[in-house]
C-alpha cells in the first residue's frame, strides 16, 4: 500500500510539473532564490521556510499538496542557517554543538516586507488571498511563533514542530497565536528519545492542542507513524492540505 502511494505521488509529480496551469520557477527575492509552484489566480498562498535538505524532495511535497482541489500558489523559501533563522530567541545547543541564534524576527520581516509584497506584485493574487505559513520541525515552530506576532496568516501548517524549544510553551501562553486554523502533527516515536529536552515534545504538543481547542480555534493534532525524519515531505503536504480543506 505504501509503495503504491509513493508511485502515485511520483506520477502526480510528473503530471504536476507538466500541467499548463502550474508554474515551477525560481524567483530571486532579496538575496534569496525562492522556488515557486502553483497557480497565479490562487485562493491560497502557501509559504514554507526550507533548508537545503528539504529542497530535494520539494517536488514530491508540492505534488502531494496538489491532490487537493483548492487552487494555491506555493513558495519554498530557503534559509542559510536553519538553527539561527527559525529560532524565536537564542538558546543553547540541545544536540551537537550548534546553538540557536534567535533570528526568527528577521525571517518574519523578510516574509512580510519582501516575500509577500513581491508575490502579490508578480502574480494576480486576489486581495483576500488566504496566506498559510507552514513547515517541518524548526520551520513548524517558526510558523507557530510567527502567528503570535501578527494576524496576517489565515492558518498555520506545523508538521512535527519543535515545540520542545526552551521557553516556547510559556511564551505562547503569554502571547497566544492569532490565527484560528492550526494543524499540528507528530511522529509517534518522536518523544521516545534520551534527550530530555526534546522528549518534552509529546506532552507539549498535547498541551498546545488542548489549549488551542479550549480557546475555540479550528485545530487538529495528527499522529504519524515513525520518528522525526520519516516522510517529512508527505507530512508537511498533509499539513497544508488540512488547513486548505478542513478549516472553516
Amino acid at each position: 500500500m505504501q509503495n503504491d502511494f509513493l508511485v502515485a505521488i511520483l506520477g502526480l509529480s510528473n503530471f504536476f510539473r507538466e500541467a499548463a496551469t502550474v508554474t515551477a520557477q525560481t524567483m530571486q527575492i532579496g538575496n534569496t532564490p525562492c522556488r515557486i509552484y502553483g497557480e497565479a489566480n490562487a485562493e491560497y498562498l502557501l509559504l514554507q521556510m526550507t533548508g537545503e535538505h528539504e529542497l530535494q524532495s520539494m517536488d514530491y511535497e508540492v505534488a502531494a499538496i496538489a491532490q487537493s482541489s483548492r487552487n494555491f500558489l506555493f513558495a519554498a523559501l530557503p534559509v542559510e542557517s536553519w538553527n539561527d533563522a527559525l529560532s524565536p530567541w537564542k538558546a543553547p545547543a540541545v544536540w551537537g554543538k550548534q546553538g540557536f541564534g534567535g533570528k526568527a524576527g528577521d525571517t518574519l520581516r523578510f516574509l512580510t516586507e519582501q516575500v509577500i509584497p513581491t508575490l502579490e506584485q508578480q502574480f494576480p493574487l486576489p486581495k483576500n488571498v488566504k496566506i498559510i505559513l507552514g513547515g517541518y520541525s524548526l520551520a513548524g515552530l517558526f510558523a507557530l511563533w510567527a502567528s503570535t506576532q501578527t494576524d496576517l496568516f489565515y492558518g498555520v501548517a506545523a508538521a512535527s514542530p519543535s515545540v520542545w524549544f526552551p521557553g516556547w510553551m510559556e511564551f505562547e501562553q503569554q502571547y497566544p497565536m492569532q490565527t484560528q486554523h492550526i494543524y499540528l502533527s507528530l511522529g509517534d516515536k518522536e518523544e521516545r528519545t534520551k534527550n530530555t529536552i526534546m522528549a518534552a515534545v509529546g506532552d507539549n504538543i498535547r498541551t498546545l492542542h488542548s489549549r488551542l481547542t479550549e480557546r475555540g480555534a479550528d485545530c487538529t493534532l495528527e499522529w504519524n507513524s515513525g520518528g522525526h525524519f520519516k516522510d517529512a515531505d508527505l507530512r508537511t503536504a498533509k499539513a497544508f492540505r488540512w488547513v486548505m480543506e478542513e478549516s472553516r
